[in-house]
Order: C-alpha cells, then structure tokens, then sequence
C-alpha cells in the first residue's frame, strides 16, 4: 500500500493512521521519571560514526527496491545497561520526513530528554530518528537516501546519543507509525532482550513517539487516525508530546481520554517556530538558513543542490494537498491515510 498526498504538517512524525490490528498486548503501566542519557559521553570516533544511521547515502542507493538484504539495525550509540536499575528504559523514535532536518528536531529530544530525566521514572537508553520512504508522496520530499543522510550527518556532529534508522525509509512501500513502533520493539525487546541491569537481569525497553504537539491536533480530528492504530500507538507505546505554538494542547487531549496517561506533554520553554516547510520556502528563495539547521547539513544542501524547486526534488511529488483534499479523501477511503511531517 502507498499512500496519497498528505497535508504538510512539519512537526516531528504528525502522520494520520490507517488500519492496523492491534496484537493484543496490555497497555503499559504508568511508570514515571527517569534520568535521561548523560551529556558527559565524549562525541563518537570515526568508526562508530561510520555506523551510525547504519550507512551513508551511497550504500542507501537501492531504497527505491526496498532492498533490506544489507540493512542492520543501528545500535552504536544504544545504551546496553541502566545506570540506574530502579528506571524503565526508554528509547524516543521521532517519525517524520525530515525534509530537512532543523534544529527544531534536535533540540525536541533534548527537551523530552530533560523532561524525563526530572519528571519521570524513565531511563532514556536511545533516541532515533526514522525519515518516512519515498512511498510518501508529498510536495517538497527529497529522496530518502538525502533524507537519511542529512539526519545522519545531523546526528552525528551536533549529538554524542541521537542515531537514524534507515529500515522505514528503504521499504518499498509506505510504512504506518503503529507499524514502525513495532519494529524498534521487536529490536529493542525481541532481537536484545531489553537492557541490562546491574545485577546482570534484562528490562524490558519502552518504545515512544516523539512529535510535535501538532500530532496531538491531528489525532483528536475525526477520520484523520484510525481507532485502531490510536490505541496501538498511544495505548501499547505511548508518546511524548513538545507544545508548540498556535496548538491547544488541553482540547486536543479531551478527545484523547482513553490515552491521556500514556500521553507525556512537555512545555517548549523557549519557543522556536522552525519548520521543515519554511526552510525549503527560504532556500528556494535563496535566503539564508543558517543557525535554523545544522551547518554540515547546509553543505550537503549545497552540493547536491537541493530545494531550489520543489517540483524537481521528486517527480513523484506533484502537488501539496490542502484541508480540503485531506477530507475528501478521508470520505473516499473509512480509514484515512497517515499525515507525515
């Protein structure tokens, strides 16, 4: 299944659900805080860069075929024991196209990173960013080998704990977030057994969203989510949502009541705007975007020359829906498509 052009939302992993059957597992218990990862680990050497996001863009190249026979899971800078055995391990998964990076998407895993560490019981062990594939059809999505890479380079010079997954972005087809969840559970819990303790025992690791608050919007609008991939989502994993500005957190949340404990709501302290949409608006522009995303980021825009127009990043991408085009085709199929940012 591919899925249709979506509206532009730009806020990290804001995609509508379709169906998905839930497995039967329990929701997880509430658990609170837990100190986050420690900023204090030097940054990586060059082998372990190297390893990060799994490869560069140029072993990336076969995306398009959905090979997946060269894919590893990225576990370099995975954290394999708590430093503290009363904590939950925890690891954020941001889903989104990442067309570009900004400095937004970064700093969102430093502030859940605080939240965490201060108000809950978690232990974060791991953060990842996974760039939808290019079975996304939206207006202004540069290919996903770019989009990878860029995520790649981010993480690797501006961050000692953030790591990109390539697995969604090299299937052939698209990929829901219920589905992407399931996928670092089954390599957080299934292919490791969870993380170690002190005393030599394994825990099992939460999985979470991470997105920005527009999410919460988008899933308390009627025929936007599936109810099905909502409580799969919300219910078995849970997310952390960053406030954004202009989204009224507290009505969203009314309409999400069956969830709201599994749904951690953490305040932009200071308010940046940034978005994916602006960036590729002032590039084609040829105005400047430097301190909105990571420098070596800008270089590589540079060198392959991307985003000057939006109508030659993808052949595939011919149009941005609006609300309207996002109801209709809401009406046209029960269970909508997911929106991505």
């Amino acid at each position: 299944m591919t899925a249709s052009t979506a509206l532009a939302h730009e806020h990290i992993g804001t995609r509508s659900a379709a169906n998905l059957r839930t497995n039967g597992h329990p929701s997880p218990s509430k658990t609170p805080p837990s100190p986050s990862l420690s900023m204090d680990r030097p940054l990586t050497n060059s082998s372990e860069r190297k390893s990060l996001g799994h490869s560069p863009a140029s072993q990336l190249n076969g995306h398009s075929d959905g090979d997946l026979s060269s894919y590893t899971f990225p576990d370099s800078r995975l954290r394999q024991q708590l430093r503290d055995s009363s904590k939950t391990p925890l690891v954020l998964v941001a889903c989104g196209s990442f067309s570009p990076i900004t400095n937004l998407h970064l700093r969102m895993f430093e502030m859940v990173a605080d939240h965490v560490r201060f108000n809950t019981d978690y232990e974060i062990v791991g953060g990842y960013f996974s760039p939808v594939s290019d079975a996304y059809k939206k207006s202004g999505l540069a290919s996903a080998h770019h989009r990878v890479e860029m995520c790649r380079i981010a993480a690797e010079e501006t961050s000692n704990w953030l790591m990109v997954d390539p697995w969604e972005a090299i299937q052939e087809e698209y990929t829901r977030t219920a589905l992407v969840l399931d996928h670092f559970d089954k390599e957080m819990n299934g292919a490791r057994g969870g993380v170690s303790t002190d005393n030599g025992e394994k825990k099992s690791v939460r999985v979470a969203l991470l997105a920005g608050a527009d999410l919460i919007g988008t899933m308390s609008t009627p025929g936007v989510w599936s109810e099905s991939d909502l409580d799969h989502i919300l219910g078995r994993y849970g997310a952390f949502i960053v406030e954004r500005t202009g989204t009224d957190i507290d009505e969203a949340l009314s309409h999400l009541q069956p969830w709201k404990k599994n749904i951690n709501v953490v305040p932009q302290l200071i308010q940046n705007d940034v978005s994916s949409t602006k960036i590729r608006l002032s590039l084609k522009k040829e105005m400047s975007v430097r301190y909105l995303i990571p420098a070596p980021v800008i270089k590589y825009i540079q060198h392959f020359n991307l985003y000057r127009d939006d109508n030659a990043v993808s052949s595939v991408h011919t149009r941005q829906d609006s609300p309207s085009d996002d109801s209709r085709k809401a009406e046209r199929n029960p269970v909508a498509e997911e929106v991505r940012s």
